[in-house]
């Protein structure tokens, strides 16, 4: 794996917004409108959320972000791997950072909503390699057959 940098990133760059968009198509290919709650580029730039770009050189690998939900609980959001880095074990050190993130900002669980459809497979596996386990809807959230939430204790 690359030796990544991680960046808080102010969504201002055009490869950052690049593959915030194709994050976005990604859930599209599999997710009805209405089951997919990724955040756009604006909804990223909430004061509650913290947007991290992760790069190797000049090259994007991909991104991140946590969304504080109260004092104790974040929820990971849009991580996202370049195409070009896929199996490289970036996606990894993305989560890792962001978990590490959280832990120093005092919270106490980190939630996440995923997609249910098999394309999401990959990610539902890392994230349970990672600690987190299937719950049910959390926050917000309502039970949803294209979603899977997971949630794990720092």
């Amino acid at each position: 794996m690359p030796e990544l940098a991680f960046r808080v990133d102010d969504l201002e760059g055009e490869a950052t917004r690049a593959l915030v968009a194709l994050h976005l198509a990604g859930m599209a290919d599999s997710t009805p409108p209405e089951s997919i709650f990724a955040l756009d580029v604006e909804e990223l730039r909430g004061a509650d959320v913290t947007f991290w770009s992760a790069w190797s050189g000049e090259e994007l690998v991909g991104i991140g972000a946590l969304k504080r939900l109260d004092e104790e609980a974040g929820e990971l959001k849009s991580m996202r791997v370049a195409d070009a880095f896929r199996g490289t074990g970036a996606g990894r050190a993305i989560l890792r950072h962001i978990v590490e993130v959280a832990r120093e900002r005092g919270m106490r669980t980190l939630w996440l909503e995923t997609g249910s459809p098999e394309d999401f497979l990959p990610a539902r596996r890392l994230y349970a390699s990672e600690g987190f386990a299937e719950c049910g809807p959390f926050g917000e959230y309502a039970e949803n057959p294209f979603s899977v939430f997971m949630t794990r204790a720092l």
